[in-house]
């Protein structure tokens, strides 16, 4: 649709006179949505039932499905390098409280919810390739050419699941979280989601991440290109992340989250309680360690991947 195109135009114009007249129409298509989204979401309990609000609410569930709408999309100017848009978050949680319970099936899988969010079914032409088994996938949520999910998996309403991906047995990919290309998600491993506050950051995986088994990344977290989360490795935003191969510490800010750099090797470690009696009784908490920066031998040890596909 029209409306959903100027997502992928509007990075490449800045400047109004480089606006011609249809990106211009375009532009007012999805601001009119934003503001019919907002509206409606203002409006509380008095927009259950309206026809006017479910139909903007679909509106933004296709353009999430189809990844051309985005809780949050890269964006150069931003001290993070990602922008949240938070209207599109106030849309779904407007999707919550349009829907009723309602019973739903579909092949072997029954289930009660929200009539707004049923389960998404495929085809084969999209060249995604859903294993049976327990997988499912909310809609409103947008996987690309090349996803492969592994039973049983889960994606959240408003997630972005980018080409060649593989989301493992017992994986989580959270509310509107963030999954770049070629991302491998091992098994158990959790993504958190975020809905509530609408401006909060998602957690964001950047392209050519590898996460492996029982990991947890929460709380609007980023992980870089590159960067290999080795198995049990817990971030949040509270958590101090100790990088031994430059001397430094990285920790969240009050304006931006827990930052992973690109190509970070990060294992679970200890650190000793220096006061206390925890120091008596010689006890440690919990640590994340970069170890070292992905080089060759880190890049073989993720080819197992390309041999599943």
């Amino acid at each position: 649709m029209r409306l959903v195109c100027w997502l992928k135009l509007r990075s490449r114009f800045r400047t109004i006179d480089l606006i011609s007249a249809d990106i211009l129409l375009l532009f007012m298509e999805i601001k009119i949505l934003e503001q019919q989204i907002e509206h409606y979401f203002a409006a509380g309990s008095a927009a259950i039932g309206d026809a006017a609000a479910m139909a903007a609410f679909e509106q933004l569930r296709d353009g999430l499905e189809a990844g051309t709408l985005r809780s949050a999309e890269p964006d150069a100017s931003s001290p993070t390098g990602w922008r949240v848009n938070a209207w599109v978050k106030r849309g779904i949680l407007l999707g919550f409280r349009l829907g009723n319970l309602e019973k739903m099936a579909c092949t072997a899988l029954s289930f009660v919810d929200k009539h707004t969010y049923p389960a998404r079914t495929f085809a084969a032409e999209q060249g995604i390739r859903v294993v049976p088994g327990g997988s499912s996938v909310r809609s409103g949520a947008y996987l690309a050419k090349g996803v492969v999910m592994m039973p049983p998996a889960y994606v959240n309403v408003g997630a972005y699941v980018d080409e060649g991906t593989m989301v493992d047995s017992h994986a989580l990919v959270g509310s509107c979280a963030q999954i770049g290309k070629r991302v491998h998600l091992s098994a158990a491993a959790q993504i958190g989601g975020v809905l509530e506050p609408v401006n909060a950051s998602p957690v964001i995986i950047e392209d050519d991440t590898l996460i492996g088994g029982n990991t947890g990344v929460y709380e609007g977290t980023i992980v870089r290109s590159k960067a290999v989360l080795a198995a049990g490795t817990i971030l949040t935003r509270g958590t101090p992340v100790y990088d031994v191969v430059n001397n430094t510490v990285i920790k969240a800010t009050a304006e931006t989250p827990l930052i992973i750099p690109a190509g970070a090797v990060v294992v679970p470690g200890s650190r000793a309680i220096s006061k206390g009696l925890a120091k008596d009784l010689g006890l440690s908490v919990y640590t994340p360690i970069i170890v070292k920066y992905r080089d060759e031998k880190t890049d073989l040890s993720a080819t197992l991947e390309d041999i599943l596909r």
